[in-house]
Parts: structure tokens; sequence; C-alpha cells
């Protein structure tokens, strides 16, 4: 399957929002224990402002995920540095959807200066692990028990990679 990538825009709003709000629902790799409101979008992409963001479509154009870098601390002294966010519609997890959008972000990171990456992952999402593990990201640290969701406890296991 073809895939191409856009920077995100307004008009990609509910179709970013839709695929997070599955993963709320549905998995421990999104951490509110609620759906977000579409409004939500607008704090996406102010955590953005001046990183790459890109909308995955496929060849008919229609968004099967999303991802952007962030500022991992606003301070110029970090500016280096970016958390990373992505979410690919479950209908097209393991198809290589996650290694193409993180070469771009990646592309687009090294362009803006940044030489870090990070990612904060639920230690209940082992395939979120395994798969920034195989991406080149190595585990940095652990905050235990610091999560709680649907009655279950879980550490953010911080993984980093070097551009």
């Amino acid at each position: 399957m073809e895939y191409s990538i856009t920077p995100i825009t307004d008009q990609d709003r509910e179709s970013i929002i839709d695929i997070f709000n599955y993963y709320v629902e549905n998995s421990f790799a999104a951490y509110p224990e609620n759906k977000l409101p579409y409004q939500t979008f607008d704090v996406f992409l102010q955590m953005s402002k001046g990183l790459p963001t890109g909308c995955i479509r496929d060849q008919n154009g229609k968004i099967v995920g999303f991802g952007m870098l962030r500022a991992h601390n606003p301070t110029s002294t970090f500016s280096h540095t970016a958390e990373v966010m992505y979410f690919i519609h479950p209908d097209h997890t393991g198809k290589g959807v996650g290694k193409i959008l993180l070469a771009f972000l990646e592309k687009g990171g090294r362009a803006r200066g940044v030489t870090n990456i990070l990612a904060h992952i639920s230690s209940l999402n082992p395939n979120s692990i395994k798969f920034h593990q195989k991406n080149g990201f190595v585990e940095c640290g652990r905050f235990k028990k610091v999560g709680r969701k649907k009655g279950r406890e879980f550490d953010t296991v911080w993984m980093q990679k070097n551009l």
C-alpha cells in the first residue's frame, strides 16, 4: 500500500482526535481516562509549534495515522531535544506505517536542530516499547507506578534515540 505524509492542518482535526480517542478508550497507549473533545486538537498543535507534524494518508487520501514532535522543555537549553507522539489507526498497525512516520519526523527534527528524541510509553503498552527498540530507541528511565488508568497502575518508560 502506498502512503503519503502531509503536515497536520486544521482540516485534520476530527480524524486525528478520532484516532487518538480510539487509544484513549481501548488501550494504555493514550493516557487520558475519557475521550477528548475536538478542541484538544488546538493543544496538540500548540505543543508542536515550530517542530514537524505529519498526517499519514493511504492511497485514497484517508488519514491512517498522525505524529508530531514537541518540545521536551521550553527553555533554549533543551531546544535540541524533542518528545515524539504518534498514533496509527488500528487497521494499519503492523504494516510499517509507524516506521514511515517516525522517519519523516526524525528528518524534520534534524532539519530543525533536534539531536535527541524522547518517547514516554506506558509499561502496559509492550508493543510500543518493542516498536521503539526496533527503531533505535533505548530505555533511559522509568517512573514506577506513576500512572493509573482503568484501575490499573503502570510505569512510564522513557526511551531515547540520538539522531
